[in-house]
């Protein structure tokens, strides 16, 4: 993989509910711009909309968690469907690969286990807790929340 492939990334998580529309959503462009929106309405909170441009290194890091998870390998058809719980969206193009995916919000491991493909779905599941945990980080070193 070289730093000149294409590359995008888009991940979405959400649901509608008691309090409207709830989701959490980020992507990377090619550019390096990082786009991250999180809208809750729980106890009439607003909408969170951050951009940033991150460097080559960030995006080169986060195409090695990518390529390191086997993600591109994996195929979405044995996995819940997205339903009343809600639904997650993870959308990669890397290189010439381009991949889709849909399906629930998975509560706990064991709706992992208890799918028809555990092993796939515990992928999607890790990849995904690794990507949250790479964009919060990257927010909030850029961002300070609650300034003191």
């Amino acid at each position: 993989m070289t730093e000149n492939e294409e590359f995008y990334l888009r991940y979405y998580v959400g649901h509608k509910g008691k309090f409207g529309h709830e989701f959490l959503e980020f992507e990377f462009r090619p550019d390096g711009k990082l786009r991250y929106a999180n809208n809750s309405h729980y106890k009439k909170e607003t909408m969170i909309r951050k951009e940033v441009y991150v460097t080559e290194a960030v995006l080169k890091e986060l195409r090695r968690i990518i390529e390191q998870s086997d993600i591109m390998k994996e195929d979405d058809s044995k996995w819940p469907e997205p339903d009343k719980t809600g639904r997650q969206e993870l959308e990669i193009v890397l290189g010439n690969e381009h991949i889709s995916f849909a399906t629930t919000k998975i509560g706990s491991l064991l709706d992992v286990q208890n799918s028809e493909d555990p092993n796939g779905l515990r992928n999607f599941y890790y990849l995904v807790q690794d990507l949250k945990c790479f964009v919060f980080s990257l927010i909030s070193l850029h961002f300070k929340i609650k300034p003191i």
